[in-house]
């Protein structure tokens, strides 16, 4: 293959990635727009794996070929690292990052792998416990974080410790705004861990089966416990601040989108059902959402 079209496809793989995050997954997009240019290359094709690997059963006619792409991705992360050639948009510009930075295969492959265990569930076979959600919530978005930073060659304690927070945060608030979807996709609120399901009369065991009820009341007040959990993770985050080095303050940006989706939470009564959720960004106008995005940048906050 010639220089100019190694070249060639390499630009091509990279605005591919640019134009799946901006589809998909617009809130982050904006996001990484404000990142210095030499951090978008990494920030952007990790953005778009993670929506491949998080689209995979939603997109599939069938959830065995969703999990098929799943197992494809893990399998296709390891061929990366061995150098081998995979003609795949996302996965070309995915082998050039890890050509020219140092990010982690172990941060990767857990992102996927989390996926998979979470594909191969039953609908019944919810969390128990809200730690298990947490660790989900790690497992497949602080690690877009961790990588993103290892990408710049930030290695900082506590900028990771502040992603970590932040990806907790941010995962738990974007289940609790994807139940109605997982409603409708015969899911129930399967996200919702079994202990808090209970304790708010959502499920109940009759003949020895379980079986979830129709309670808006009480699917508010779960949504709030959990919306609690991801808003202590923001706090914990935050006064992590003065400690974070300051090139890995844009990284932690998407804290930003985070408490706009908390704050919408707590406008409409943590009902998820609620359509003022679904407009604009994360329930607000999209040019109020930069705005605000802008001027957390601008004050080097997060």
């Amino acid at each position: 293959m010639s220089g100019g079209s190694a070249s060639g496809n390499l630009r091509s793989a990279l605005s591919h990635c640019v134009q799946q995050v901006r589809s998909y997954d617009y809130h982050h997009y904006l996001c990484l727009l404000e990142l210095p240019p030499s951090l978008r290359k990494a920030a952007f094709t990790l953005r778009a794996l993670n929506v491949e690997t998080a689209r995979a059963m939603d997109v599939a006619s069938d959830p065995r070929i969703g999990l098929m792409r799943l197992v494809w991705w893990q399998e296709a992360i390891d061929k990366i690292f061995a150098n081998k050639l995979i003609e795949h948009p996302t996965a070309l510009a995915l082998s050039h990052v890890i050509s020219e930075t140092k990010i982690s295969k172990t941060w990767l492959k857990r992102s996927v792998e989390a996926r998979i265990n979470d594909a191969r569930r039953e609908a019944t076979d919810i969390p128990e416990t809200m730690e298990e959600l947490e660790k989900y919530a790690e497992d497949t978005v602080s690690t877009m974080l961790y990588l993103t930073l290892q990408s710049g060659g930030i290695m900082s304690t506590a900028a990771d410790h502040a992603a970590s927070h932040i990806g907790k945060a941010s995962g738990i608030l974007l289940l609790l705004k994807s139940l109605p979807y997982h409603a409708g996709h015969n899911r129930h609120f399967s996200y919702i861990p079994r202990a808090i399901a209970s304790k708010h009369g959502l499920i109940v065991k009759q003949e020895g089966q379980e079986r979830w009820l129709d309670s808006r009341e009480g699917l508010c007040e779960a949504v709030y416990e959990m919306a609690s959990v991801a808003n202590a993770h923001l706090q914990k985050a935050r006064k992590l601040s003065k400690s974070v080095p300051a090139k890995a303050l844009p990284v932690l940006l998407p804290s930003v989108p985070a408490q706009v989706l908390l704050d919408s939470l707590h406008r409409v009564q943590f009902d998820v059902f609620d359509p003022r959720l679904a407009r604009g960004v994360l329930g607000i106008p999209p040019l109020w959402y930069q705005l605000q995005l802008k001027w957390t940048s601008w004050r080097r906050k997060y």
